[in-house]
């Protein structure tokens, strides 16, 4: 058998509350790599960050089902098969793109956990509790404050810093995808279920924040661990110090260069021969 040629693709996956401006340090370092990146929307969610503040409607009707078959066509698309990333949502979006057979190596930054993982910290129910308080926010776009969004996304940034970060990144949270996967655990067939056991997938690679308040260390390290049922690979490491912030916080360009060389390594790329887009 032949091995499938390293990619030559990155795509990547926008987080909750954020839009594909969020990669923008990254979308520049990639290409400048030679990389062939493409950063697409959540569905609806093309328009600037200005604009999905002014109108957040597009935001409300998202669901986890829609967001990842929205994904699944731009790679299934492509000639071959990407590297994906994904960021916070992103990550669970990828790692459900992985289990239906997608992309060559995939790799979650601060991923949201998907079903089977237990761990829920205290700082992810105070970073999420303002939005899952108010049941009726299920088929809302729901609102941060900056103290909010501080203390979830940025708590290892002064207030100014956050302040400039929210600004220029932040949309309101998608209510329905955020009660999705929150209430995951104890609702039956949920989207965002993988087979852990599934050996066919490509090699994970899930990054942690040490400081990171939404998905901490903890949570992501579970997450790792359910998949050591299957054969495939897969890798956990920690960054210590760094929040759900990663994409922008100073020292950025470690994680992305280390998530671009694990991605790269012959074990990761080489480990399932002849990998082709699912027809």
């Amino acid at each position: 058998m032949t091995s499938t040629p390293a990619p030559d693709t990155i795509v990547l996956i926008h987080g909750l509350c954020l839009t594909p401006r969020s990669w923008e340090h990254w979308i520049d370092r990639y290409t400048r790599a030679g990389f062939r990146v493409l950063a697409p929307a959540w569905p609806g969610l093309e328009a600037e960050v200005e604009q999905l503040r002014a109108d957040p409607a597009p935001i409300a009707r998202l669901d986890i089902t829609t967001v990842v078959d929205h994904y699944e066509q731009i790679v299934h698309d492509l000639d071959r098969p990407p590297i994906i990333m994904g960021h916070s949502y992103g990550g669970m979006f990828m790692q459900i793109l992985l289990d239906r057979g997608l992309g060559a190596v995939g790799v979650g930054i601060d991923s949201a956990p998907v079903k089977g993982v237990l761990r829920m910290p205290l700082s992810t129910i105070r970073s999420t509790f303002p939005m899952l308080l108010n049941p009726l926010n299920r088929r809302r776009a729901v609102p941060l404050s900056h103290e909010q969004f501080h203390y979830a996304f940025t708590n290892t940034l002064d207030p100014q810093q956050s302040g400039e970060v929210y600004d220029r990144y932040y949309v309101p949270a998608a209510g329905h995808i955020l009660f999705e996967g929150a209430l995951a655990n104890v609702t039956p067939d949920t989207p965002d279920h993988v087979a852990f056991g599934n050996e066919d997938r490509a090699p994970l690679l899930l990054i942690a924040g040490g400081d990171d308040h939404l998905v901490p260390p903890n949570v992501t390290k579970e997450n790792a661990g359910h998949y050591q049922k299957s054969r495939a690979i897969t890798d956990y490491v920690e960054f210590p110090g760094r929040s759900a912030y990663t994409l922008g916080q100073p020292g950025w360009e470690e994680v992305a260069d280390y998530a671009l060389n694990w991605a790269l390594t012959p074990a990761a790329v080489h480990s399932l021969p002849d990998r082709r887009v699912p027809s």
